[in-house]
């Protein structure tokens, strides 16, 4: 029997159990070994050298995004408004069969944005789709207005199934694995989804007999499977819905006010901007203008920063110019936007230099230190 026949034959099996307080335990086994099916489903087959045809391109810019979506949904019509590279759009589904790049000049930045080819229900299982995404900082998950909600469950579902989590954080659960000593279960709180019994089971469940558990949140079955499987991506994701030129302007407000969600329309180029700008906002991006003594800064080219990528403190901002520079700086001038003209000093410590930006003296003069008399 093949993988992907056991995966629906416990899918099915766990259809039809009763969920009470007899059957988690059994759930609990059940979802651990889909989990494990799922992992084997994902990686390469055994003897292949790695080589061949694939989706995945080389990362380009500041910031990798990636569209994803059922077909027919707008996915190429947005790639080419947004970057002006050409993709092919039809009126027939599965026009895009490989991923096609493009790159977004936003803020003196470069975004790579890349087209995938439209998923459909029970695609989970593709491998080169899901490897593009899992590479992305964040994800843009194209929806046609017109449609019912089910399709944004449906696709969130698909891609909860291959390790992606949108617009989640990781579960405060300390794991690790030991060499001797048994399963040391504690909780920093009182648990109501999961008790050692069920944890001891989804260990075994994973041939785990030494190690410790410590959860630090009210946490569930999924998220303990999450951290034991160690390979789960957390993303963010932006939900876009295209085509509110179709729909009534009630609907428009109502998808409008959902969380992480934009509206838009690439038919008339509608709210293009605010999307453009809820793309900047997730991503996170710094932009750092370096300035030579004695002139001008220059503004043309930024050194581009975000805590994805390497972190947003000054030790980072070296590293990214030179790992030798980090050696040499005492202390960095650093201004920003909307402040004083007076710059303010940075150690790499964290403290404070030479040059301050304020007073520390009290700002009430009431509250100052009242000096003793003159004496005459």
């Amino acid at each position: 029997m093949g993988i992907l026949e056991r995966i629906k034959e416990i899918e099915a099996e766990m259809a039809r159990t009763q969920k009470n307080k007899a059957t988690e335990y059994h759930l609990g086994q059940l979802k651990a070994k889909l989990a494990k099916l799922r992992t084997q489903l994902l990686e390469p087959p055994k003897g292949s050298s790695g080589a061949g045809d694939g989706f995945e391109v080389t990362k380009f810019g500041h910031g990798r995004v990636a569209l994803i979506g059922f077909p027919s949904v707008g996915k190429s019509t947005l790639l080419t408004m947004l970057t002006g590279t050409h993709s092919e759009a039809a009126s027939y589904e599965f026009t895009t069969l490989t991923c096609i790049p493009g790159i977004i000049q936003y803020n003196d930045t470069k975004i790579q944005l890349l087209d995938l080819p439209g998923i459909i229900e029970g695609a989970s299982e593709a491998r080169d789709v899901i490897a593009v995404a899992k590479s992305s900082d964040i994800v843009l998950m194209v929806l046609d207005a017109s449609k019912s909600e089910g399709h944004r469950q449906i696709l969130t579902k698909e891609l909860e199934a291959v390790g992606l989590r949108l617009n989640k954080r990781p579960p405060q659960i300390y794991f690790k694995k030991k060499k001797t000593g048994g399963i040391s279960f504690n909780s920093t709180l009182t648990l109501t989804h999961v008790d050692e019994k069920l944890c001891y089971q989804i260990l075994h469940e994973y041939k785990i007999h030494n190690a410790e558990v410590l959860f630090r949140e009210d946490a569930t079955v999924d998220d303990l499977i999450d951290v034991i499987e160690g390979n789960r991506k957390y993303m963010k994701c932006i939900y876009v819905y295209n085509k509110i030129d179709v729909i009534g302007i009630d609907d428009v407000d109502r998808l409008a006010r959902q969380p992480n969600s934009v509206v838009i329309s690439c038919n008339l180029k509608l709210n293009l901007d605010r999307l453009l700008s809820k793309m900047w906002e997730e991503m996170g991006l710094v932009r750092v203008y370096t300035k030579p003594q004695g002139q001008q800064p220059d503004f043309s080219d930024p050194v581009v920063l975000s805590t994805d990528r390497g972190g947003c403190t000054v030790e980072d901002f070296c590293n990214h110019i030179h790992r030798s520079l980090l050696k040499d700086v005492k202390y960095v001038l650093a201004w920003e936007p909307a402040q004083s003209t007076t710059p303010s000093a940075e150690k790499e410590e964290g403290g404070r230099g030479r040059f301050k930006s304020h007073s520390n003296a009290p700002s009430r003069i009431s509250d100052r230190e009242k000096k003793a008399p003159l004496k005459t």
